[in-house]
């Protein structure tokens, strides 16, 4: 099993003592996710890009260390950049 995150943690301990509660429109709300997850992932359009060998190797490196197809990496790094979820890290000066 992957290393879980505190919040992770907090979360599998509120579950496992019962303290989670079943939201009231919880079908209606697994409906919504499903079809914003399907969406998501959803795969439509193909692209073509040349990368450096190094900038392969590393990328699939990585991803055999994350458990996943290094195509499947590099799909939701894009994601996420046009989602604004990657934060550029500061320069050190």
């Amino acid at each position: 099993m992957n290393k879980l995150r505190s919040e992770e943690i907090e979360i599998l301990e509120a579950f496992e003592a019962g303290r989670l509660k079943r939201v009231k429109n919880a079908d209606e709300e697994i409906k919504e996710h499903r079809v914003v997850a399907e969406e998501t992932f959803k795969k439509d359009a193909r692209i073509n890009i040349r990368l450096s060998s190094r900038d392969l190797r590393a990328l699939q490196a990585r991803a055999l260390k994350e458990g996943i197809p290094y195509q499947t990496l590099v799909s939701s790094v894009l994601h996420k950049f046009v989602d604004g979820q990657l934060v550029e890290k500061a320069a050190n000066k």
